[in-house]
C-alpha cells in the first residue's frame, strides 16, 4: 500500500523558504487577511493559506466553516456569495475576506505558496475546480495540500502538473490510524506530506521521506517546535505571533 515515489523536482520550488501559517499574523494582522501575506512576503518567507468555497463556487481564502470567530457576522462561508464576502471586515481589522483570486495576484509568484483545501466527503470535484481556475496563468512555486486524500487524487487526474500534498495527523488514532494514514497516502498519491509537528519524529513521515517524498511539518511554534522540525522533516510551516 505505497504510493509511487514523486519526482522530487516538482516540489524543489517549494522548499527553499519556511512558510508563515495562514501568513505572518499576529500584531494585529489578522489570519488569511492579505496583511499577513503581505507581512510574510516582506520577510522574504512562504505562505500558506486555506480555502474554502463560497455559494456560488469561488475559491475563498478563509480558514474555518463559519463566520464567528474571525467576523462580526455569523452562519456558514459556504452559504454566502464571493461578493458578499468579499465586504465582510476581519475582525479587529480593515481587510476584508479575499478570494484566491486576488490573494494570487497579491503574492505574484515574489515567494512559495501552499494552499490547504478544506473539503470532507467523497464530493471534492467543486473545491477543487475552483482551487484550479483560480490558479489559471499563476506563475510562481504553488502546491496544493488537504487532509481529505480525494483532493490530491482529484487534481492527480485533472490537474497533473499541479503540485499536491497530504496533509497529515497522528492524534488521537493508535493503531487504526496507522492504517487509514497508509489507506491516505496510497488514494492521494501526493507529491509531499504535510505533517503534525507534535508526532515528529514518526516512524510513517521517515519512511515517507526514505522513499524521497519530501515532508513539510506545522505548526511550529517556538524553538523547541522548529529544532524537531529541522532534524525530521524538509521545511517547516510556522508561527510567529510577536
Amino acid at each position: 500500500m505505497l504510493a509511487p515515489a514523486p519526482e522530487r523536482r516538482r516540489v524543489e520550488g517549494l522548499i527553499p523558504l519556511p512558510f508563515a501559517h495562514r501568513g505572518l499574523h499576529g500584531g494585529g494582522r489578522i489570519e488569511n487577511s492579505r496583511s499577513a501575506f503581505e507581512a510574510a512576503i516582506a520577510r522574504g518567507h512562504g505562505i500558506e493559506l486555506d480555502v474554502r468555497m463560497s455559494r456560488d463556487a469561488h475559491a475563498i481564502v478563509f480558514h474555518d466553516a463559519t463566520l464567528e470567530r474571525l467576523t462580526g457576522e455569523a452562519g456558514p462561508v459556504a452559504e454566502r456569495t464571493a461578493a458578499e464576502l468579499r465586504h465582510i471586515e476581519l475582525r479587529g481589522s480593515s481587510d476584508t475576506i479575499p478570494t484566491l483570486a486576488e490573494v494570487l495576484q497579491l503574492i505574484g509568484g515574489r515567494v512559495p505558496l501552499l494552499i490547504e483545501v478544506k473539503a470532507s466527503g467523497q464530493k471534492v470535484a467543486p473545491i477543487c475546480l475552483a482551487v484550479v481556475r483560480s490558479l489559471e496563468g499563476y506563475r510562481g512555486p504553488v502546491g496544493i495540500m488537504s487532509f481529505n486524500p480525494e483532493v490530491s487524487r482529484w487534481c492527480s487526474l485533472h490537474a497533473p502538473r499541479l503540485v499536491r500534498g497530504l496533509v497529515v495527523t497522528e492524534a488521537g488514532r493508535r493503531w487504526r490510524g496507522a492504517f487509514e494514514r497508509r489507506l491516505a497516502l496510497w488514494r492521494a498519491r501526493p507529491d509531499f506530506l504535510a505533517y503534525d509537528v507534535r508526532d515528529l519524529p514518526s516512524r510513517f513521515a521517515a519512511r515517507a521521506r526514505r522513499r524521497g517524498l519530501p515532508v513539510f511539518t506545522w505548526t511550529c511554534r517556538g524553538e523547541e517546535q522548529v529544532k524537531r522540525a529541522r532534524a525530521n522533516a524538509d521545511q517547516i510551516i510556522y508561527e510567529d505571533p510577536a
